[in-house]
């Protein structure tokens, strides 16, 4: 199971569990206030954070990843720090459905200072493994190179991302292996369930509903995702501005614009009306021919 293929899912309505003891029906779970888990996931993490240290661990399957490994302190580790103590733990504020998470990240190392950070539309080369706070059980990871595309990842993943850079030199060999500088960027992220899986998580991967994961990575890449190969890169197509792209559709064709050509639905193609270079790179300032302030591709008046 890859965590490209497990999607976000959170449940609108309220579900309420019917069963009696007299029809043996099975219970059913019922989706819980967002505030509410929120401040318990944010004491677990906090919780775990106070009460464990971290440890770099060989992979003899990949002598280029070291996987983070968590442990608890116990009485006689007295010369054991707290992760919540740690130099490289930092967070950031990520707002979902109108309740803002705060998200905790171990930035062992950011990558390389010349490389690009990926934004929330881009896609990652990247090695990886995830597991449930709790139980600590890993429930996907990938010890080689991987390609993702962040759009489909969860929430708690794709913003982290932009935290960290990719590596210098990095070469995709004809046999899927990947060399690369031994400056990529590596960490871990503490996710709350409200922007991970809430209360339906992967069938199959043991964690549990309202329950907070963790992702160890490595990232060594990233490329600018172009989806509908428009001219725009698939990040400038979050219009409103809320780092998500399936609710952005200019022209209401049920087409997001990332995934249409004709974003104002004039007829006239985006990439004609943007300008580019010889190498299909976007050209900033964006034309405005009329100057009323939205760019011609996004304005069905131009051409008149």
């Amino acid at each position: 199971m890859k965590i490209q293929n497990l999607v976000l899912i959170f449940i609108l309505l309220l579900i309420v569990s019917c069963s009696s003891d007299d029809d043996g029906g099975d219970e059913q779970v019922v989706t819980r206030d967002l505030e509410e888990v929120k401040a318990e996931n944010l004491e677990q993490i906090e919780t775990f954070l106070k009460t464990h240290y971290y440890e770099l661990v060989d992979n003899p399957q990949n002598p280029n990843f070291q996987s983070i490994v968590y442990k608890e302190i116990g009485e006689d580790d007295t010369d054991k720090q707290p992760v919540m103590d740690s130099e490289f733990l930092k967070s950031k504020t990520v707002t979902q459905r109108d309740v803002d998470y705060t998200l905790y990240y171990l930035q062992i190392r950011e990558g390389a200072e010349s490389v690009r950070k990926p934004t929330f539309a881009d896609s990652v080369l990247v090695t990886y493994n995830g597991f449930s706070l709790t139980e600590q059980e890993v429930f996907d990871n990938s010890p080689n190179p991987i390609w993702f595309d962040l759009r489909n990842n969860i929430v708690g993943f794709y913003e982290v991302m932009d935290e960290f850079r990719g590596s210098t030199g990095v070469m995709e060999d004809p046999d899927g292996t990947v060399s690369f500088d031994d400056n990529f960027g590596t960490g871990s992220v503490f996710i709350p369930s409200g922007i991970a899986y809430f209360s339906v998580p992967p069938p199959g991967s043991g964690i549990a509903a309202y329950e907070p994961i963790v992702f160890n990575f490595q990232l060594y890449k990233s490329v600018e995702n172009d989806h509908d190969r428009d001219g725009v890169p698939s990040w400038m197509e979050d219009v409103n501005g809320n780092r998500r792209l399936n609710d952005d559709d200019t022209d209401e064709d049920r087409i997001p614009n990332f995934a249409d050509q004709d974003d104002d639905g004039d007829g006239v193609p985006t990439r004609e009306e943007v300008n580019l270079d010889e190498d299909g790179n976007l050209i900033l300032p964006l034309p405005d021919s009329n100057s009323n302030g939205t760019p011609d591709y996004l304005d069905p008046t131009f051409p008149a």
